[in-house]
């Protein structure tokens, strides 16, 4: 299991603005989405994120640089997932998690509840909306011929609501950082820390990592 150690940011609140919140990422640490569960989907993107706790949230970047970009939902709770999508899966007592993925444009779709599907829900569009989102696309293509993009969330403790979150100040929790794109020309699953699974499907808290709020 992979750990990862998530530092507090002091001097945010839900009225700092985006400018602001992307200074502040700019001296953690970035981890690399270095898995590829299954060798039926090869391709592995760049992908790269920043993750730190706030006195309000969770402030996590996501910078990607992948052969195709695919933005086609725009509504809160689409199938995001076949779009150019990162996601974030978190538990706070191993059984049930949150599970945020949101495409490059930043619309959101958010679940709760055990790895069961049909015992899962949807969050509702009023609290999902409540993640502060920033994206930007590049116009240039790398030399490479990739595109680049970077995904900034700031996900207030409201969102999750089923746990009563004030702050994470202290907190060993687990979770996971995925990379997908189940329509593009390419599709791919991409992770953080390790699955041991015969078909794709990031719904497997088994594997999640350790997350270490400082």
């Amino acid at each position: 299991m992979d750990t990862i150690t998530i530092p507090f940011l002091e001097g945010i609140n839900q009225h700092t603005t985006i400018e602001e919140l992307l200074a502040t990422t700019a001296p953690l640490a970035a981890n690399e989405l270095r898995e590829v569960p299954w060798a039926a989907f090869p391709y592995r993107p760049s992908v790269h994120f920043k993750i730190a706790h706030t006195a309000v949230g969770v402030l996590l970047l996501y910078e990607v640089r992948e052969k195709h970009v695919k933005a086609v939902y725009r509504n809160t709770n689409d199938p995001v997932y076949k779009d150019s999508c990162v996601e974030f899966f978190l538990s706070f007592d191993g059984t049930n998690y949150y599970n945020l993925e949101f495409n490059c444009l930043g619309t959101g779709l958010i679940g709760y509840g055990p790895a069961q599907r049909m015992e899962r829900k949807r969050l509702p569009e009023a609290t999902i909306e409540r993640v502060k989102t920033y994206s930007s696309i590049s116009s240039r293509p790398t030399d490479s011929g990739d595109t680049e993009w970077r995904l900034l969330l700031h996900i207030p403790y409201t969102v999750f609501e089923a746990d009563a979150i004030d702050s994470l100040a202290g907190m060993r929790c687990t979770g996971n950082f995925y990379k997908c794109g189940d329509d593009l020309p390419e599709p791919h699953y991409v992770a953080w820390n390790p699955i041991d699974y015969p078909t794709p499907n990031f719904h497997l808290p088994q594997y999640f990592g350790e997350l270490v709020f400082q």
